[in-house]
């Protein structure tokens, strides 16, 4: 044999006995002899959220995920949501410059544009390891696929828009909670009086959610067409009407956001307004039991439409951290976790087992919640959506209820943005 070899048979001899022997009892021995072995460095996944209210925090969590993962550390990055527009502004130009997150809280009226992009990394075959797919209803991932069949997103929380009143009010006025669309109108006229207003409409970014239940609900789509039918047309006219003619609105209606709508309902200078779950508690803690909650009201043929409000987590396909990233957010949604989430944005856990003993929100507002599945809906599955909700739909609805455009030019401009 020779040297050469003797030398091979020596080492690995030697590096077999390393592996089979205990490494706590050869660190000594071995120490002034091999280099100490490289401690292997955390990944870290950089995930963009979103709150309402910004003086919630996620480091419960974060602390709690590194705890039992002790490899994986999580930057989490709050960015404003400004009703949509800026958050999704920055989201875009992050993945177009290249400097995106791993991962980052999504809605479903963006998908279309993202899976167009090639930003988003498919989900399926990760998902077929996790144990806690099953928590979240079949019917939450169906709304959540996108229009090639993937699972591009994981949900994370969901609400349902419906319609709050002050029953105090009404009470004084002798009306009961609307039903129809002739119930809200009569309701909006009598309680509009004496420095309140029948309806606080949000005019700005996100306005959408409350043009949808009386345009959509009175006959309007997104098919083809859908906008400019007589039924859309009349539907639109009606609403615009509210502010125009009927006055129901505060002037500031075309520009008012969230904050102002809630503030205007929980200081009585509007008597309905239209949001989720997310603000009962806010709404209760202002107004006790003189806030109420109704599913919003049908149109002439019986038929409604509200918002499905939706939120989920993605994971970006530029990330170098895909399956830590697909660890973190998987963390988020199951079991008590997503209930401790949605304890900081007041809205409602995608799991089954978290429902089952729900106290975050008082019974009324979750049961009108629940009476609303019936007529939810999601805007549609187009890259054209974001910039329906962005821009198209809050600047035709200002200009519109302004009186610089008619109604029937709101219905063209969406049309047109759709179809062409």
């Amino acid at each position: 044999m020779t040297k050469d070899n003797m030398s091979r048979k020596k080492g690995l001899g030697r590096r077999r006995f390393l592996q089979l022997a205990g490494a706590g009892a050869l660190a000594a021995p071995f120490a002034g002899s091999f280099p100490a072995p490289a401690v292997a460095q955390a990944v870290t996944v950089r995930w963009w959220y979103h709150f309402d209210n910004p003086q919630h925090s996620p480091a419960e969590l974060i602390a709690k995920f590194e705890k039992e993962n002790p490899g994986i550390k999580v930057v989490a990055e709050s960015i404003p949501w400004g009703g949509g527009n800026d958050y999704y502004t920055r989201l875009f130009a992050a993945l177009v410059a290249g400097n995106a997150p791993d991962c980052a809280m999504v809605k479903l009226n963006n998908q279309a544009r993202l899976v167009e992009m090639g930003a988003l990394e498919p989900l399926d075959d990760m998902l077929k390891g996790w144990d806690a797919r099953t928590d979240i209803t079949e019917d939450i991932w169906q709304l959540n696929k996108a229009n090639d069949g993937k699972q591009y997103y994981l949900p994370l929380q969901y609400v349902v828009l419906y319609l709050y009143y002050r029953p105090d009010l009404f009470e004084q006025a002798g009306d009961a909670a609307p039903r129809t669309f002739d119930d809200f109108l009569k309701a909006a006229k009598a309680l509009t009086k004496d420095g309140v207003f029948g309806f606080g409409m949000r005019g700005g970014a996100g306005g959408h959610d409350h043009w949808g239940p009386f345009v959509l609900g009175g006959g309007a789509n997104f098919r083809k067409g859908g906008m400019v039918s007589e039924a859309a047309l009349a539907a639109n006219r009606w609403f615009v009407d509210l502010g125009t003619k009927e006055k129901v609105f505060p002037p500031s209606a075309p520009t008012d956001g969230f904050r102002q709508i809630i503030d205007g309902f929980k200081a009585g200078r509007t008597a309905m307004t239209i949001h989720h779950v997310g603000s009962s508690n806010e709404m209760v803690e202002a107004l006790g039991d003189k806030v109420s909650a109704v599913p919003v009201p049908r149109g002439p043929d019986g038929n409604g439409w509200t918002s499905f409000g939706d939120e989920s987590n993605a994971v970006f396909s530029a990330s170098a951290n895909k399956e830590a990233a697909f660890k973190w957010i998987t963390f988020l949604s199951t079991a008590e976790n997503n209930v401790t989430f949605n304890g900081f944005t007041g809205q409602l856990t995608v799991t089954t087992s978290g429902m089952a003993d729900w106290k975050l929100h008082p019974k009324r507002f979750v049961e009108a919640s629940e009476q609303s599945l019936a007529m939810a809906g999601v805007l549609p599955d187009s890259p054209k959506t974001a910039d329906f909700v962005r821009t198209v739909w809050p600047t035709n609805m200002q200009r519109a209820l302004l009186g610089q455009i008619s109604p029937d030019d709101m219905m063209q401009a969406i049309e047109k943005h759709f179809h062409g």
